[in-house]
């Protein structure tokens, strides 16, 4: 009697009784021993009559992999956007913002001297902040202008750490500004060149408040990343400020950065205590709630769409077992004639499903690791002019892999792909070996 336990063709007596000898060694044999792992391994083979259960066992992998690895590139880039941004939008802004409530600002040097001693704050500065409208021979745009002093600049490393032409020397000793890069590149402005400025908010008179006009030399370009900010922004001695604002020695706003942004609910009673007077302290969170409320809710969402396309791969592992417990009735029949078990059946087919999954998931792991650590060399080369910062804010894309949310993805795909196998591993435990002898 010829068997189909080999590759598609009769096997020898010898062959015969090497299998009659496993099967009825594996009715003794614990669960998972190597006979159940050795019959899983060749049923997962290339054979000429069930060539078709191995090519979906194939895409099955593809699949998992494909789901894995998108999973990974994905909330790597979430995460590398929530927090690019969020350095970037706190290291600019600070991390508390106190405003006066009864009186102005007027006494701004002790006061920040005062919250600067607090334990935890890491920078103070005062600074004039107030809307303008910058113009140059080739244009013009509007501008938020911030006054500080040039001791405090160092304090700002977003704008300190990121000149790209000109010099900060000398800051206060000038009539100069810094200009962000893309609203200089708009004015078609260079460090040295003169930009006018121009606000609503100028000197009283008789007859109101005259609108005030000053040019100012570019002593500086900065460039942060952030489209919103470099498109917008500029710096002025905060003296200049207070003048061409109309600001009676005093400042709009003191902005306070922590040594831990993630603190600032634990900060604000030592900061109001340290103030000595009422003041109005709000924080990074309450002016950003809606923005990084927005990224969290997608970050979550598109961790359930991806996973779709996991749970549509492991879909094939249940059409793929289906299929070969169909193509393989004959030989569980015979197996069990010789002594298999219906667990020894079950396991060998759950060591088939669990198999693809394993292999799917290394190679999806595998593959979206290497893709995210390489993200920034493959978007040059590949993407050059597909990334447009002016609609995406940033200039790059960021990616920051999460340890914790990669273990979690391999083992969601590795239980979806066990899920997966149950039912066909049930259904080939099940076969009656008579009708499997007689219609297999």
């Amino acid at each position: 009697m010829a068997l189909a336990l080999g590759k598609g063709r009769g096997v020898s007596l010898a062959g015969v009784l090497a299998w009659v000898k496993n099967a009825r060694a594996a009715a003794s044999t614990p669960p998972f021993a190597g006979f159940e792992w050795l019959i899983a391994g060749r049923y997962l083979r290339a054979r000429r009559r069930g060539g078709g259960v191995s090519v979906v066992a194939l895409f099955s992998v593809l699949g998992i992999a494909v789901g894995v690895a998108t999973l990974i590139i994905v909330l790597s880039v979430m995460n590398g956007f929530r927090s690019e941004l969020r350095s970037k939008i706190i290291g600019l802004n600070g991390h508390v913002f106190a405003a006066p409530i009864d009186k102005l600002f007027t006494d701004y040097v002790d006061l920040s001297d005062r919250l600067e001693k607090v334990a935890g704050v890491r920078a103070v500065v005062p600074m004039v902040q107030g809307q303008a409208f910058a113009s140059s021979p080739y244009g013009g745009s509007g501008v938020l202008v911030r006054g500080v002093r040039a001791a405090d600049l160092p304090k700002i490393p977003a704008v300190s750490g990121a000149i790209k032409s000109g010099t900060l020397e000398g800051f206060d000793d000038g009539q100069g500004v810094a200009l962000g890069k893309r609203l200089a590149d708009s004015l078609g402005l260079q460090a040295g060149d003169q930009v006018t400025l121009s606000t609503p908010k100028g000197a009283s008179t008789p007859f109101g408040t005259a609108p005030r006009t000053k040019a100012y030399t570019v002593k500086a370009i900065f460039e942060i990343g952030v489209t919103d900010f470099d498109s917008t922004m500029a710096f002025m001695p905060l003296a200049e400020a207070q003048a061409f604002f109309n600001r009676d020695g005093d400042v709009s706003v003191i902005e306070i950065y922590l040594d831990d942004a993630d603190t600032v609910g634990e900060m604000r009673e030592p900061l109001e205590m340290a103030a000595e007077r009422p003041v109005l302290l709000t924080d990074w969170r309450q002016t950003n709630r809606t923005f990084f409320g927005a990224l969290e809710v997608e970050r979550n969402v598109m961790f359930l769409i991806l996973n779709l396309i996991v749970i549509v791969a492991t879909l094939n592992i249940i059409s793929g077992l289906i299929l070969l417990v169909r193509d393989k009735s004959s030989d569980i029949a015979i197996l069990r004639t010789m002594g298999a078990t219906p667990g020894t059946i079950m396991r060998v087919f759950l060591i088939n499903g669990a198999l693809i999954g394993l292999v799917g998931t290394a190679i999806g792991l595998i593959g979206g690791v290497l893709f995210t650590l390489n993200i920034k060399p493959i978007q040059r080369t590949l993407f050059p002019g597909a990334w447009d910062p002016t609609v995406r804010f940033l200039a790059e894309i960021p990616a920051e892999m999460n340890t914790s949310e990669v273990v979690i993805i391999v083992i969601t795909s590795i239980l979806l792909s066990l899920a997966a196998t149950l039912y066909p591993s049930w259904r080939a435990a099940r076969l009656d070996p008579v009708q499997a002898l007689r219609y297999g």
